[in-house]
């Protein structure tokens, strides 16, 4: 299982960025690529203050690996009646890093499958692609063929439409629309991570799978819920650096909305899978702050979809599906989601 990690400590901030800012996925530097290094301990080091400040408001670290262990521990549990399963996580900037994701499976002695399953449903060059990349770097530098042999790898590129992982979106968001005296009033705002629009005219497939996540999410919405709202929109958060990025972005698209005289809106974390400090503290705090400033009444996030049994399910789904396993059970259900 693939996950982006994040600090376990305000003192490992400084360096979970410069692991960030070294990733040529992130920052594509092209011709100054020699400069990467120096350039990514600059950055990281006259951004760690603040960001460390940050992570402060949210518990002083990150939550990212403890919510990402209940998602493998529950998988487990999903998967170990159709198979014998050995899951690990591997962050790309912390720990645990893929390296010692290699070392564990090493450990565990002969396996016959591996399913690669980064847990970022839209497929990107930053996130998906980056892990992939570094998963094959580690286990190249191991020898791992040399010793014993490779298991068979399948990977799993994206799950953004999945219909579980939409089903799951669509409950987390109606748990909340429950929560205005009138739903279908209010603004759905759909904030995914940003990313840098280098990346987008090389190929990145990213804003359209997010598109299509936020196309299937308001069709099944409006059919499953009454007071699904009528008027939703698409912005990025998590800008870094001066290069032009996705539009448009989330702080801009909240005033513009306080300006014409929006009242209630709630925010979905349309990208992410776990709570870490983008939706933490970027939403839920800052962005919380700039809607009160421009008379927002009431503000609302969608929690992440977590561990619950429909995102638990999707992965199941995919895992199975890698390995060509299926349940009578699963194919049912998937059946009725689609439906």
């Amino acid at each position: 299982m693939f996950q982006l990690g994040g600090p376990d400590s305000l003192k490992a901030v400084e360096p979970f960025l410069l692991n960030l800012f070294l990733d040529p996925d992130i920052i594509p530097l092209g011709p100054l690529g020699l400069l990467r290094r120096p350039i990514a301990k600059l950055i990281s080091s006259r951004r760690s203050g603040p960001v460390a400040e940050k992570y402060a408001e949210i518990g002083r670290r990150s939550p990212i690996a403890t919510l990402t262990e209940r998602q493998r521990v529950r998988l487990m549990e999903a998967v170990s009646p159709y198979v014998d399963p050995v899951a690990v996580t591997a962050m790309r900037y912390w720990h645990p890093t893929t390296s010692e994701a290699v070392d564990t499976l090493r450990a565990a002695g002969p396996l016959d499958e591996i399913v690669l399953l980064p847990m970022y449903p839209q497929f990107s060059y930053a996130t998906t692609l980056s892990s992939l990349k570094e998963w094959n770097r580690v286990v190249e530098q191991s020898k791992w063929d040399q010793v014993s042999g490779r298991p068979t790898q399948h990977t799993v590129a994206q799950f953004n439409d999945h219909p579980f992982y939409i089903q799951a979106l669509v409950q987390r968001i109606g748990s909340v629309l429950r929560q205005f005296s009138d739903s279908s009033r209010i603004h759905l705002v759909f904030s995914a991570h940003g990313l840098p629009m280098s990346l987008v005219e090389k190929g990145d497939p990213y804003p359209q799978q997010i598109e299509e996540t936020v196309r299937l999410v308001c069709e099944l919405g409006a059919k499953q819920f009454a007071g699904w709202p009528k008027i939703h929109l698409l912005c990025y958060q998590s800008r870094v650096g001066p290069a032009k990025w996705l539009q448009p972005p989330l702080t801009a698209t909240i005033e513009r909305l306080g300006h014409e005289g929006v009242k209630e809106m709630l925010v979905v974390p349309i990208s992410f899978v776990t709570e870490h400090i983008e939706t933490l503290h970027e939403i839920n705090i800052e962005a919380r702050e700039e809607a009160e400033k421009v008379g927002v009444e009431t503000f609302r996030m969608m929690p992440a979809v977590g561990d619950s049994p429909l995102f638990i399910a999707a992965l199941k789904d995919l895992v199975l599906r890698a390995v060509g396993v299926t349940s009578d059970e699963a194919s049912v259900r998937l059946s009725t989601a689609a439906r």
